[in-house]
């Protein structure tokens, strides 16, 4: 069973969130706003927030440039992980990926289900590893980010979370580029 060792200080990651939409502007972004209230909420920190068009290329491209700022620990996005031809946010993702954290999905589906019934087949979200950051694509609707957040980031962004969290290999994500 998975706990707070309270024992352990907090540790606050810098996380990036990105809203994907042909039609919403960031004034709109309300699964942002959830975004971004839930990680401050938990003492995390913040460093960038944009919102983009369903673009391939414009999404990898933004994810490659906030992979590449070392103030960035962690990728949010929300929008464009559905299966319409303009969902394209989980195809940028994987153009970017060196890792892919499968077991990610399959949690976030588990999670959906519990709230949505079968209609979590629809979405493809998703996670992966570059370049020393995660990224996570979110489903655009607010419930979504907020079972996303609630039920699965919150715990593995905190490093007092046990038996293992994910801010706690942040340091290691990268090493396979400093071997010589």
């Amino acid at each position: 069973m998975s706990r707070i060792d309270e024992t352990r200080p907090f540790h606050p990651v810098r996380i990036a969130v990105l809203a994907v939409s042909d039609t919403r502007s960031l004034a709109e972004d309300k699964s942002g706003d959830v975004l971004v209230e839930r990680l401050t909420g938990a003492g995390h920190i913040l460093a960038a927030r944009h919102i983009l068009r369903d673009e391939r290329a414009e999404i990898a491209a933004q994810l490659r440039a906030w992979v590449a700022d070392p103030e960035i620990d962690v990728i949010l996005t929300t929008g464009g992980t559905g299966l319409t031809g303009r969902d394209v946010t989980v195809e940028a993702h994987r153009d970017v990926y060196e890792k892919e954290i499968e077991a990610f999905a399959t949690v976030f589906t588990m999670v959906s289900m519990q709230k949505i019934g079968t209609s979590a087949v629809q979405s493809r979200a998703t996670g992966g590893v570059a370049g020393g950051t995660y990224l996570f694509a979110l489903p655009g609707s607010s419930g979504a980010c907020r079972d996303a957040w609630d039920e699965i980031l919150r715990w593995q962004l905190d490093y007092r979370h046990r038996p293992c969290n994910f801010v706690e290999i942040l340091p290691r994500l990268d090493e396979h580029l400093r071997r010589k």
